[in-house]
């Protein structure tokens, strides 16, 4: 099945949520418990998020849930990995979720461009909102571990 653009956009969206989740979840055991309880909420709040836009999504958009790219998330495990032994390993990490946080901004962007069915700007702006909030957090914990 093809996908017109307004789906492409919201596929990059679950996508890049999905991508964040996972990298969160593989990396949990990384993360100091000070700095895993202060992302936590920010993760469960977004995992809601992706279950309710994945339901909204295939209601509205006619879209079927698609696989995570399995080879993608194995790889960036390992690179993240790879350079937690040349640099800091929470330096590392913020890094690494600060750059998911742009690119799902920016798959955001992009579907905003479409015109959305009614039920999902809500959500969708749910997301945008948590993304800045995280995007904050981020930025306070990177300056402190300097």
């Amino acid at each position: 099945m093809f996908l017109d653009n307004r789906q492409v956009a919201m596929d990059s969206v679950l996508e890049a949520l999905a991508d964040s989740l996972d990298y969160f979840q593989d990396n949990l055991d990384r993360l100091r418990p000070s700095l895993r309880e202060t992302l936590k909420p920010h993760y469960e709040a977004r995992s809601e998020a992706m279950h309710e836009l994945q339901e909204l999504a295939k209601k509205h958009l006619r879209m079927l849930p698609r696989d995570a790219d399995v080879e993608r998330d194995d790889y960036l495990w390992l690179w993240s990995r790879l350079k937690s032994f040349v640099g800091n390993d929470s330096q590392v990490l913020i890094g690494e979720l600060l750059e998911q946080e742009r690119v799902l901004m920016q798959a955001m962007a992009t579907l905003y461009t479409h015109p959305l069915p009614e039920p999902i700007e809500p959500v969708l702006e749910r997301c945008w909102k948590g993304c800045r909030a995280l995007i904050r957090e981020l930025y306070k914990l990177q300056k402190r571990r300097r």
